[in-house]
């Protein structure tokens, strides 16, 4: 660890984790782009979540891009599903594998115990928990062994089966850990790093302290911290220019941040409350100087921080406006669309009139951005012709982002070809009619 503490703001922290996380500017659909944007690995234990966080970040993301042969999907940092390039899979399975004798002991009986139950084939979790016993949870721990894959479809049981164990040293795959997380979040702090990978502050700080003289110490306005020698010049750069908006799913890189790392990205307490929930976090939209409705908002950090969010705005300027790409990009993704500006009322206009929430409570109909059909999974939406359809009309009429911020593992109703639009909340009766 070299140097004198260089001291950092927070317009220069935010805009390096902008531009380390390719939020500024979208990259071209190939495999070195969608691992540049799992560098630190896509969260995804919101159903699709990990999509929604490479469509922030890759150009022409499809539905199925999470399901590119250059990706994975494993139990990762903290036991949680993540996203994960093929060819960095021993950095986010070896390197959280337990340094204590027991805890890799576990790890490495688990993870036999599952590969000669399976026997090369796949099983869904739960039964091969059951065979194996007592807890199906258990199974993740081998996970860090690197040799069991899964695959989530979000509201029902992961699939696992087992690989190969990589071909890496655990030391040198925990330090490469380290490195991602620094350059993603950074600047960082070994306990930091320690909550955030699950590995614990013992085995982080002796992580850092490996890392020796590729680390720089520098001063930030909530303390002491550490970057990686060779951002120094990133951070030194002044600010570029900013994406007029982008859309952060639930746990995306930007703000899976603990602690004070949270009063950087937010001062504002009660934004904070609004952003990191006690339960299922919202998503949010990261913008230059600009509101939105219904979504929480994080600003660059260039006009002093974020202020509350009003139910109106005024049409934003141009230059603040999405740009075609980006209207092409949230098309072919069916998350959404801003083709206008108009607010959900247009489509079902009866203001101020009692409509049944998703869970049966009333409401006051309130313009907004707000789920729009009662379903938990979002794949299951775009698998279904009838709300393509559906988003594509509503697309040419509102201003519609799609979220459903329930807790992941519910299980969807089968009812998707009785759909019509009396299944809209606060669509009048005389509309009732099937989406064609």
């Amino acid at each position: 660890m070299t140097g004198s503490r260089l001291d950092l703001t927070r317009p220069q922290i935010l805009a390096f984790r902008r531009r380390a996380g390719a939020l500024d500017e979208r990259l071209p659909y190939e495999p070195d782009s969608l691992r540049r944007a799992a560098w630190a690995g896509l969260q995804d234990s919101m159903p699709r979540a990990a999509l929604l966080s490479i469509h922030t970040r890759v150009e022409d993301t499809g539905p199925s891009a999470w399901e590119d042969p250059s990706l994975v999907q494993l139990w990762g940092p903290r036991f949680s599903v993540f996203v994960v390039a093929a060819c960095d899979l021993a950095v986010f399975s070896l390197g959280l594998l337990p340094d204590d004798a027991k805890g890799r002991r576990r790890a490495e009986d688990t993870a036999a115990r599952l590969n000669a139950l399976l026997g090369g084939g796949r099983m869904p979790y739960g039964v091969a928990g059951d065979a194996l016993g007592p807890n199906a949870n258990s199974l993740r721990y081998a996970a860090a062994t690197g040799t069991v894959l899964i695959r989530w479809e979000g509201a029902r049981q992961p699939v696992v089966w087992t690989v190969p164990r990589p071909e890496a040293d655990p030391g040198d795959a925990r330090l490469e850990l380290a490195r991602r997380y620094l350059h993603v979040y950074g600047p960082g702090t070994a306990e930091a790093f320690g909550r955030w990978s699950g590995i614990g502050a013992r085995y982080a700080a002796a992580a850092f302290d490996a890392l020796g003289a590729s680390l720089t110490p520098v001063r930030t306005p909530i303390g002491d911290a550490w970057i990686l020698v060779q951002d120094e010049s990133a951070f030194r750069a002044g600010p570029g220019p900013a994406a007029p908006a982008r859309l952060l799913p639930s746990g995306d890189a930007f703000f899976l941040l603990q602690g004070a790392d949270r009063e950087l990205l937010v001062p504002d307490a009660g934004q904070r409350s609004a952003l990191w929930t006690s339960r299922v976090w919202p998503g949010a939209l990261l913008v230059g100087a600009e509101h939105a409705d219904g979504l929480v908002r994080v600003d660059d950090g260039r006009d002093g921080g974020p202020s509350p969010l009003p139910r109106r705005h005024p049409r934003r300027p141009a230059a603040a406006r999405p740009r075609p790409a980006d209207r092409r990009a949230l098309g072919r993704l069916n998350v959404g669309s801003v083709r206008g500006e108009r607010s959900a009322h247009q489509l079902c206009p009866q203001r101020g009139r009692r409509e049944p929430g998703l869970h049966g409570r009333g409401r006051r109909s309130r313009p907004g951005v707000r789920p729009w059909v009662p379903f938990s999974n979002i794949h299951m939406e775009w698998q279904n012709p009838l709300l393509n359809v559906g988003f594509e009309r509503l697309g040419e009429r509102l201003t519609l982002v799609h979220y459903d911020g329930r807790e992941p593992g519910i299980r969807s109703a089968d009812k998707v070809a009785g759909l019509t639009c009396r299944d809209v909340p606060g669509c009048p009766e005389g509309r009732a009619r099937p989406l064609p």
